[in-house]
């Protein structure tokens, strides 16, 4: 069992006291309602609540020791309170020293992005069982360690720093080499992931998102970079480091990220443009002491002949994609079942991570690839029978939801009919920009509701059918405004005619929606069998309950 001092061997901030009795310890805890005897709670300030509050409550609950940040008058008698310059920084550092640093001992491959980093993720874990290692999984659909599936929860990003330890450590327990790990933006600026020990990073593309918690895109796009800083500060482990950046040549990161790798000094190329920094989630200044810098390889993807890797002869069909990867020394036919311009990029990513940062042989890259035949909820098909296409994708962005668009365009000559909302308390410039885009690619839109949370959801739809409007969109013939998620699915089937796409956006995955505080199950997949069964008349699942269907 560990002890406290040994969570503080090896701990990269200044800590007091310097003297941490030998006091055995059970587990990290960062809520107080989950604190278990013998506990290490870790007290930590946060947008709305400050931890320091509920320090009675986790000590009542039998935590053997705390971690904050505040200065506090602690009778001697009590249990150790060791104070820390930031514990929201902390807590990483101290889990992965209670679950024996698992990230030292696997090759850690992390995918970050706006878009793209569920599948990506997903094409990368293929390749590496093809190669034949002995890989793991964690995303924001679920952690996969061997033949046990965990799931990361309704509504998560990066899990937190706690549960991520837990799921490497499970890892290596299980006889693990190799992990694929999704990273958010929230993950990186909230430092759930900085003790994972990065091998390998890749980013997808970084696009509008977020600003409600990054407060600009130069701080969102920072806060993706952190991933590559992370890269840099990696131990040495026994089978070696790749330290390898893998970047999407085709996106307008590219220069960004280049500019602030530290790579071999025949291979910078820095540009004069500020290099901004994430903000903590308390907006005050890291005091992590780091490790020296160590030189970072970059490779590049896309699908011109700029990129290290690039695809040529590309084919896009209703049933898939199929084109030749090609690089310095090879060049391989791939076919993915997975359809869609942007999945060329996510094939083209996972490919040139697993060649140029793990050795693996292209036409075993190739085979992984081509063995994934669907991520949940990224354009997943769903079939009763019916003369029309319904899909459900997990397009949350402007960005995602146009090239959503894009690729139903590609798959039909006739109607593409989007379902889709955006939330509440999130980046509200989304919801003009999301009803623009599917007003220019869309024939019908029906905007409705995508976790209001505790915002007016009639609102948030006036807010989108002003994008609408703006792109010359006419409610009541080419959009709709429907609040209930559900009936919107209805209506959407309704107006599909034979040969269309009734594409609903926005949830993919997920298996709940927020209404005010309350998450109500929810899963757009069931909706939509739900709605497609009560078309055809067939047995199928019950529309799930939202609270909207009393108002509609």
């Amino acid at each position: 069992m560990k002890t406290l001092p040994t969570l503080f061997d090896g701990f990269p901030f200044p800590y007091s006291p310097a003297d941490l009795p030998e006091i055995p310890i059970t587990g990290i805890a960062i809520d107080s309602r989950r604190v278990e005897p013998g506990n290490l709670f870790i007290a930590r300030r946060g947008g709305s609540l400050d931890g320091h509050r509920f320090i009675p409550d986790a000590l009542a609950r039998g935590a053997a020791a705390v971690v904050g940040e505040e200065a506090l008058e602690w009778p001697a008698e009590s249990r150790p309170y060791v104070r820390v310059p930031n514990s929201v920084e902390a807590v990483t550092w101290l889990a992965a020293a209670f679950y024996d640093w698992p990230g030292r001992r696997l090759t850690v491959l992390g995918v970050t992005g706006t878009d793209g980093k569920t599948t990506t993720s997903n094409l990368l874990y293929q390749i590496l069982l093809a190669a034949g290692l002995r890989a793991g999984l964690v995303s924001t659909v679920n952690a996969v360690i061997g033949d046990e599936v965990l799931d990361t929860g309704f509504h998560v990003t990066t899990p937190d720093a706690p549960d991520v330890q837990f799921y490497l450590s499970k890892m290596v327990a299980a006889g693990l080499t190799h992990v694929v790990l999704e990273t958010t933006s929230h993950g990186l600026a909230q430092h759930r992931v900085d003790a994972s020990q990065y091998d390998i990073a890749i980013v997808t593309n970084i696009t509008h998102e977020h600003l409600d918690q990054h407060g600009s895109y130069e701080n969102y796009r920072a806060a993706k970079a952190r991933l590559f800083q992370l890269l840099e500060q990696t131990e040495p482990k026994p089978p070696g480091n790749p330290r390898l950046a893998v970047l999407n040549r085709d996106d307008s990161s590219y220069e960004y990220l280049l500019s602030i790798i530290h790579r071999p000094p025949s291979t910078v190329h820095r540009l004069p443009s500020t290099v901004y920094r994430p903000p903590s989630t308390d907006h005050r200044p890291s005091t992590v002491h780091r490790p020296p810098s160590r030189q970072v390889q970059v490779v590049s993807y896309g699908l011109g002949p700029e990129a290290d890797i690039r695809a040529e002869g590309v084919v896009y069909s209703p049933s898939g994609i199929r084109f030749e990867a090609v690089g310095a020394d090879f060049r391989v036919p791939v076919n993915s079942p997975l359809v869609g311009a942007y999945n060329v990029s996510n094939c083209l990513a996972a490919l040139t991570a697993a060649v140029r940062g793990l050795g693996i042989d292209p036409q075993t890259a190739a085979r992984g690839i081509a063995s994934l035949t669907g991520v949940p909820g990224r354009m997943e098909r769903i079939d009763l029978g019916q003369p029309f296409t319904a899909i459900v994708d997990f397009a949350h962005t402007p960005n995602a939801l146009r090239v959503a668009l894009e690729t139903a365009r590609q798959m039909t000559d006739k109607r593409v009919i989007a379902v889709f909302g955006s939330a509440g308390l999130r980046d509200k410039e989304k919801r003009r920009l999301m009803a623009e885009v599917s007003a220019e690619l869309a024939d019908l839109s029906i905007l409705t509701a995508e976790d209001p949370r505790s915002e007016s959801l009639e609102g948030i739809l006036e807010e989108m059918a002003a994008g609408a409007r703006a792109r010359g969109g006419r409610e009541g013939q080419t959009f709709f405004r429907v609040p209930d998620r559900g009936e919107a699915i209805r209506l959407g089937v309704r107006l599909a005619e034979p040969g269309d796409i009734v594409l609903a956006c926005g949830k993919g995955h997920e298996q709940s929606m927020c209404f005010g505080e309350t998450e109500y199950p929810w899963d757009d997949r069931i909706a939509m069998r739900a709605a497609l069964a009560e078309l055809l008349g067939v047995d199928g699942p019950a529309m799930p309950y939202l609270p909207t269907q009393e108002t509609k």
